[in-house]
């Protein structure tokens, strides 16, 4: 889904084809997905029955630069080194640029690193309520060292049942980042960002949501209800299932709404 922050709450809209689906305006009304059995490679393109794993074939996600280690580890990033993981030329484009250290309130107070031109986008997809930036670096393997150390402190997952639920943990989140800045290693401290800012977002769905995960994994597999409103990058149907989107990048979906 592509979200954005907005009042009364975020909006979001799902890409199908050339086409963008406005989220926002189908809460209270009955909606239908459909998997009909085809995917597309993120990388490669090519359309296959299934898919390995994070939206990638089963070649693309050992070979593709696009699911390299560093995408979900930072601090394996070796661009700065000249030296290559999978293809130096993406690695340099993508870990060579500033990248932010940010903790957010997503159902539990989290680290997270991200490229600091997505920064929004990236805790939006987390589903936070709060979030503020406490480094920028100069390129991804500097962020994903703070990262590894403040995960001695903090969780850097989020805890999908408490965000839907509406867990929020902001009257501490001041002192989260004053401990957070202070646990940033002394070599480290020159990126360290001591007046941040404060993000907020709202979101269509109402707090004590209680969720039942479900994915479309079979074909001809349908979920359908009326939808009860949206975080991050989850759907939820008032009967408490929710479907995590992100997690069906690349599927052929049907949408019916």
């Amino acid at each position: 889904m592509i979200l954005s922050v907005s009042e009364p709450a975020v909006r979001a809209w799902i890409p199908l084809g050339r086409h963008l689906v406005d989220v926002n305006a189908l809460i209270g009304k009955a909606l239908r997905l459909e998997w009909p059995g085809m995917a597309e490679c993120q990388s490669c393109h090519g359309v296959f029955s299934e898919l390995h794993a994070q939206g990638f074939c089963r070649k693309c996600f050992f070979d593709s630069p696009m699911a390299g280690a560093s995408i979900v580890r930072p601090e394996l990033s070796t661009a700065h080194l000249g030296k290559a993981d999978r293809d130096l030329e993406f690695e340099r484009a993508y870990q060579l640029q500033p990248h932010t250290v940010y903790l957010a309130d997503s159902g539990g107070i989290k680290v997270g690193v991200t490229r600091t031109r997505q920064q929004v986008t990236r805790w939006l997809d987390q589903g936070a309520t709060c979030a503020r930036v406490i480094a920028v670096t100069e390129n991804r393997y500097e962020a994903g060292l703070i990262e590894v150390a403040l995960k001695q402190h903090f969780s850097d997952k989020t805890d999908w049942r408490k965000m839907l639920a509406g867990l929020e943990f902001s009257a501490d989140f001041d002192g989260a980042v004053a401990r957070a800045l202070e646990a940033i290693p002394t070599d480290l401290q020159r990126f360290a960002l001591a007046d941040g800012t404060d993000h907020r977002a709202h979101w269509s769905l109402a707090p004590g949501f209680t969720a039942k995960s479900v994915k479309l994994s079979q074909p001809g597999d349908v979920l359908e209800g009326v939808l009860a409103g949206q975080r991050g990058q989850y759907l939820a149907f008032t009967d408490g299932r929710v479907i995590n989107v992100r997690s069906h990048e690349g599927l052929f979906l049907g949408l019916q709404g």
